[in-house]
């Protein structure tokens, strides 16, 4: 009996000391995969849902530097949708304002503080460059321009408005054509020709919509006039 005693108790001590053991392990095999846990969590990109897109000015795709203005814009599409003209994060005209039509649509802005001026479109197909004419004469030094085409911008346009428009910095105004797109930032006093003009031109090989070319778009940043 006394022999069975002594079994009977190293037995209970091998189970305890192999329980205490597997206890043991598991605690820390628990902390392991909390520290690991941890470890991923800190590695791992913060869940794409919780991440709030950087939006910049007028939804560009970059931030512009300072003493710059920020500026993105687009042409019509086709004779449906109208021009879209946006500064420093301000819609300055758009089918939206109601303030776009057929021809070029212009926005005049302050070329010191940003400020608008003046909004205005002139039909290029079935009005009269006249008061295109005047107003671009009429363009204070230092002021920025911005032109987009609606439909068609040049059926109009004779030589002395084309002359006006290159004066103000645009490289392709002389060569705009019967339904071409065409987006320009220029400025009244400008030296050297403006970096910021597309043009597309209409042909029915190439064109995306029936009788139109596609869609312009184009963003930048225009330099400040500080004197």
């Amino acid at each position: 009996m006394v022999r069975a005693g002594g079994i009977l108790k190293i037995a209970a001590l091998i189970f305890a000391f192999l329980l205490a053991v597997f206890l043991v392990f598991q605690l820390l095999e628990i902390n392991m995969e909390l520290n690991l846990s941890s470890v991923i969590s800190r590695s791992m990109p913060v869940n794409e849902a919780s991440i709030k897109p950087v939006k910049y000015k007028c939804g560009m795709s970059k931030v512009c530097p300072p003493g710059h203005l920020a500026f993105k814009m687009a042409s019509g599409a086709a004779s449906v949708v109208g021009p879209r003209i946006c500064l420093e994060d301000r819609l300055l005209m758009s089918g939206v304002k109601n303030n776009v039509g057929r021809g070029i649509n212009i926005a005049l802005i302050n070329g010191r503080t940003g400020d608008l001026i003046n909004t205005a479109f002139f039909d290029m197909w079935g009005g009269d460059v006249a008061p295109l004419i005047k107003l671009v004469k009429g363009i204070e030094d230092g002021t920025i321009v911005m032109m987009a085409s609606f439909d068609d911008a040049a059926t109009k346009l004779n030589d002395e408005a084309r002359k006006l428009i290159a004066d103000l910095g645009s490289s392709i105004v002389s060569n705009l054509g019967f339904r071409d797109n065409w987006i320009f930032v220029g400025g009244k006093g400008v030296k050297t020709k403006s970096p910021f003009e597309q043009h597309i031109k209409n042909s029915a090989d190439t064109n995306k919509f029936e009788g139109w070319p596609e869609v312009l778009e184009m963003e930048g940043c225009v330099p400040q006039r500080q004197d």
